[in-house]
């Protein structure tokens, strides 16, 4: 008997899945990519080892469980003989087209390359789609190309490196092959610090939709996902923003009635969604530009394999929304400037928040 493996982006998608009745075993990556630290000169193993401390250290997950999810997960990496196909299902946005890449490119090296290997990719969310939909996008499922494998390792090789550069040149190609490729690594780019006023696309779409009397954490939550043109954030990051947002000793954001915004837990949850927020005068002058987040935040922030400090005078990078360029500011004087393809015309979708 045929033997089939199937891999998603997190337990929703599982069990849609198997509700389905999609032929062979399923798992989900369960991974946040587009937070914390990414090496991909790393093996799997070794990522899987960086990514738990991240993880666990912000708080998302006890690092018993997590790294025991992501051993389970990588021992049927390792055991891959078993199945004669393994098929990829993932969606059109940032959470997945990293995974996707991420696998395609594991999938390109050693071994695992002569794994008979199959993509299928949604416009949207798998969770809503019909069983009739989903075995439909099964029988039409297509093996993945040479030219899937090369843009996948280019991709996944300038998402992991320190120089986000690579990126923004890797926009200027023909990255059709994964069609929802480019469109990710330009949001992705967007979480860079601008160089109108230091903060991420999210910190601002978050401090803005507050200003505008979204003022409880989860309704501030929605307002953003209606911004998104693919949705790829999920509450628990969210939150950790305005965490990172209230800071220790000069917020942007605050309780309503005072008090620094700390990301919920189990036991305060209830608590957390019930209160409500309010901008800062000084998260207001943030917001016109009159003053830098970037000279005001004390906390890191890795996007891939770039660590984004707190304070950096030279070589941080920042990102000019209005020309869509990377700028590296090497000294007062001189800058680099990294130009990036313009993204294809946003795709509007309704908001949901989306579960992985």
């Amino acid at each position: 008997m045929t033997q089939r493996l199937n891999i998603t982006n997190g337990d929703s998608a599982v069990g849609t899945l198997s509700e389905a009745g999609i032929a062979g075993k399923i798992i989900a990556w369960r991974d946040v990519l587009h937070e914390g630290p990414v090496d991909s000169s790393l093996s799997l193993n070794a990522l899987s080892k960086q990514r738990t401390r991240f993880i666990s250290e912000r708080g998302w997950g006890d690092f018993a469980h997590v790294s025991g999810d992501f051993a389970e997960r990588d021992r049927v990496m390792q055991h891959l003989d078993y199945f004669d196909e393994v098929v990829l299902w993932f969606e059109d946005d940032l959470y997945d087209q990293l995974q996707l890449i991420q696998l395609v490119d594991f999938f390109s090296r050693g071994s695992p390359r002569r794994k008979k290997l199959a993509l299928i990719q949604v416009d949207g969310y798998i969770p809503p789609l019909s069983s009739a939909k989903l075995k439909e996008l099964d029988a039409a499922r297509a093996p993945v190309t040479p030219e899937q494998y090369a843009v996948a390792q280019k991709a996944w090789k300038a998402f992991g490196s320190d120089d986000p550069s690579g990126i923004a040149r890797l926009l200027g190609e023909n990255l059709s092959a994964l069609p929802y490729l480019a469109f990710a690594l330009w949001r992705h780019l967007e979480e860079f610090p601008s160089v109108a006023n230091g903060l991420s696309r999210s910190e601002r779409e978050a401090l803005t939709a507050v200003e505008e009397g979204h003022t409880n954490p989860v309704a501030a939550f929605l307002e953003c996902a209606k911004k998104q043109e693919s949705i790829f954030l999920g509450d628990i990051v969210f939150y950790s923003y305005l965490e990172r947002l209230s800071g220790k000793k000069r917020p942007l954001l605050t309780w309503s009635k005072g008090g620094a915004v700390v990301s919920p837990t189990a036991k305060n949850s209830r608590d957390f969604v019930r209160r409500e927020l309010r901008v800062t005068q000084l998260g207001r002058d943030v917001l016109a530009g009159k003053k830098d987040w970037q000279d005001i935040n004390t906390e890191s922030r890795w996007l891939g394999a770039v660590k984004i400090e707190p304070g950096a005078k030279e070589g941080g990078w920042r990102w000019d929304p209005e020309e869509r360029v990377l700028v590296r500011k090497k000294s007062p004087a001189a800058s680099k400037r990294v130009p990036v393809k313009k993204r294809s015309p946003a795709r509007k979708r309704s908001p949901q928040k989306k579960k992985k």
